[in-house]
């Protein structure tokens, strides 16, 4: 083969590996070399020299200049490394360059496991790299199949299909084969079989996204979320914080008329979310957490245990505590503080007498 033909072939398989023309090189390179150097003793003299500019594939072994020979493989005598190169002394090193034909002998005899691990190894490392980018990141996916017995659904994450458990599939997720959906990447672990990424539609982490998404004030700064709490396909609660006295920064994550805040919940499914001003004071910030339930009165027990004491109307009590005690549990959550809930006055008990 010549040249030419060996570095379009390269360029060719790499386009359809889906890897870096530049690793495949490098597994190529790492294939001659351990093949060619079983014949010099297993010894680290040999080294590749691939220029896909000048179409050039060259190997060389290196040996040292000395006077009287006493290793042939790492050795050679200045008198037959002056027939090499001309200005060479005692004690200099020099690349002597093999005969590539003889060296594509060798290597198709002795290097094709190892040039198919070596791919195989730039392929994982294509797949880890592409995978790491999507980190904690949103991705807008394909569903490939969805599993008819779990309901697991299989998505399409680039060039890569992953299991999305029904465990992580929002309550009213109901995927069909080709639709598009949004996942959130919690994590890329490592597996006897490569690199898995794991995903999930029920992760804080996808509100944060869709947020950052949506409110550019985020993105620049202008406006921070301080904490998240959320009980997937039902409610969330998110904390959000600005700087600028002139910001406001639940109004800037509503949007005009709510078109930012209704894309968000739209994105989920219907899911209800609180967008809640962050306070430093945690009186304020409780209050702030148990909306929509008015409060009257927070009390901090205790600053080493977190714990306070809220006074709501009586008629807010139900709202403060919320469905099955659901939004005093989001608010403690969001806030970190224990959170006991009591209503202004006791209602009386009234005795009947026969």
């Amino acid at each position: 083969m010549k040249n030419n033909e060996f570095f379009e072939a390269v360029e060719a398989m790499a386009h359809e590996k889906g890897v870096p023309v530049e690793a495949l090189y490098d597994a190529i390179s790492k294939s001659i070399v351990s093949s060619v150097k079983r014949d010099y003793g297993d010894r680290d003299i040999v080294f590749c020299d691939i220029n896909p500019e000048k179409s050039t594939l060259k190997i060389y072994i290196q040996k040292r200049v000395v006077e009287q020979v006493e290793d042939e493989y790492e050795e050679i005598t200045l008198e037959d490394a002056k027939k090499i190169k001309k200005r060479v002394d005692i004690g200099d090193t020099i690349d002597i360059e093999l005969n590539t034909k003889e060296v594509s002998r060798i290597a198709a005899v002795k290097g094709k496991h190892i040039l198919r691990q070596n791919i195989k190894d730039a392929e994982t490392e294509r797949k880890i790299q592409e995978l790491q980018e999507k980190n904690q990141e949103l991705a807008t996916c394909k569903i490939n199949r969805i599993d008819p017995d779990t309901l697991d659904a299989f998505i399409e994450i680039g060039k890569v299909i992953e299991r999305l458990p029904r465990s992580e599939q929002l309550p009213n997720d109901n995927f069909k084969e080709g639709e598009y959906t949004k996942v959130y990447v919690t994590e890329i672990v490592e597996t006897p079989r490569g690199p898995k990424a794991r995903i999930s539609r029920t992760h804080p982490g996808l509100v944060r996204r869709l947020l950052e998404i949506e409110v550019p004030e985020i993105v620049d700064g202008t406006v921070e979320i301080r904490s998240i709490a959320r009980e997937a396909g039902s409610r969330s609660k998110i904390a959000v914080y600005s700087s600028d006295e002139n910001v406001d920064p639940v109004g800037a994550c509503i949007g005009q008329r709510g078109q930012r805040i209704n894309n968000i919940v739209d994105a989920l499914g219907g899911e209800k979310i609180d967008l809640i001003s962050y306070s430093d004071d945690p009186a304020n910030y409780v209050a702030a957490a148990l909306a929509p339930a008015d409060v009257i009165s927070v009390e901090i027990l205790s600053e080493e245990e977190r714990s306070c004491r809220v006074v709501v109307p009586n008629n807010q009590l139900s709202l403060a505590i919320g469905n099955k005690g659901q939004n005093a549990r989001l608010a403690a959550r969001l806030t970190g503080w224990k959170i006991d809930i009591n209503p202004e006055f006791e209602e009386p008990v009234i005795n009947f007498d026969e």
